[in-house]
């Protein structure tokens, strides 16, 4: 006698390409955004990259907010790579930026990753994009349509509340 198993077939799943990982730098004040930058496909953020950049930021800086880069600019970036080496803090010294020290591991003290890039996540969850130039779209959208004083303003003075709290701590890790 034989017996026989019966089990459903396996469903096989259709993987559809989707538009993977866009990277964005955002260049933004307490007025609001001032350039964000899409990295092409196959490309990295080295100095190369990112050195001109920066003085595509400070061309666009003294359009946009005429008599406050003669004021100076304090410039706050993350501990990438590009950003912390010597070309690159050599290029912010020529462009008379001043650089603010930005603590390894310290995401409590980055401004974008608790008042900007939280909310465009949540606008983005869920999308089913097939192309990079749909990710872009809807985060330009979103982006555009945020009011510099409720975001940007008080992001950057969160940030102060949060240094000071640091200071402190004397540099523990602060929620």
């Amino acid at each position: 006698m034989a017996t026989w198993r019966l089990t459903p077939p396996k469903i096989k799943f259709r993987v559809q390409k989707s538009a993977g990982k866009v990277l964005a730098s955002i260049f933004w004040d307490q007025d609001g955004i001032l350039l964000t930058d899409y990295l092409p496909k196959g490309q990295i953020i080295n100095t190369e990259y990112y050195l001109p950049l920066l003085v595509q930021f400070k061309d666009i800086l003294k359009e946009k907010r005429r008599g406050k880069v003669t004021k100076g600019v304090l410039f706050l970036h993350d501990k990438a790579p590009a950003h912390r080496a010597l070309v690159t803090n050599k290029k912010l010294a020529c462009l008379a930026f001043q650089c603010l020290y930005h603590p390894p591991y310290s995401p409590d003290l980055a401004p974008s990753d608790y008042c900007l890039f939280p909310g465009l996540k949540k606008q983005l969850k869920g999308g089913d994009f097939f192309f990079d130039a749909e990710v872009i779209a809807v985060a330009e959208t979103w982006l555009v349509g945020q009011h510099s004083e409720f975001l940007f303003l008080s992001g950057l003075q969160k940030l102060e509340q949060l240094d000071k709290k640091c200071i402190e701590l004397r540099g523990e890790y602060v929620e």
